[in-house]
């Protein structure tokens, strides 16, 4: 176990040029999920999901762990900011949500005697600590389901305010119409110059 986690750090690391404490969390967190589902990786669409809480270097080492990605529809981020993700089996429905302990720091400082740098202690006690001691796993259930995260690809739809075209059954319906997230109100972005409402439907449904 050890030689296969030095060589996915070797591997998160020469994304960065460095290896840093997250990547290794993310490894370990990786292994560790696919462990509590009896898989094994590359996991790919019909075997599993994974939905992070944070990106950056974590997701680096998720991802080299488990083999996910994005663009396989194996792999969300709903960004919380925190360093935990949710494995979700395809098969069995069953999803474990898994993340350091709340004490790891102090934890780590243990399986580091000799270094001060509270960094570099982080970054050596991690490798080699027990999952046990390392991470916390929860059972969980999906909201929403994972039949729904998963949707179906091949669906289309067009949003009855902007127009835009709408895939993976990611459409809502407000007062009976088709509408995308952004033109109901649960967007990320406003178009500069528009009202703040994108959608005139929200406010003046048909009737």
């Amino acid at each position: 176990m050890s030689f296969c986690i030095s060589d996915l750090l070797k591997q998160s690391a020469a994304r960065h040029d460095h290896l840093c404490p997250r990547q290794v969390l993310g490894v370990r967190i990786g292994l560790a999920g696919l462990a509590a589902l009896g898989l094994e990786p590359p996991v790919n669409k019909s075997t599993a999901l994974i939905i992070l809480e944070s990106d950056g270097c974590f997701a680096d080492g998720i991802e080299v762990a488990t083999g996910a990605t994005i663009g396989h529809r194996t792999l969300r981020v709903n960004d919380f900011g925190k360093m935990a993700a949710t494995f979700a089996s395809v098969s069995t429905g069953r999803a474990v949500r898994i993340s350091p302990a709340l004490d790891v720091r102090e934890r780590a400082a243990l399986y580091a005697p000799d270094e001060p740098r509270h960094y570099f202690a982080q970054l050596r006690g991690y490798q080699v600590m027990p999952d046990r001691e390392l991470l916390r796993i929860q059972e969980v259930a999906l909201h929403p389901t994972l039949e729904e995260l998963i949707s179906k690809p091949i669906v289309r739809v067009r949003c009855d305010c902007c127009g835009e075209e709408i895939i993976n059954e990611r459409e809502v319906m407000v007062h009976g119409a088709v509408l995308c997230r952004t033109c109901a109100d649960d967007g990320y972005y406003l178009i500069r110059g528009t009202p703040e409402r994108l959608c005139a439907i929200i406010e003046h449904p048909s009737t």
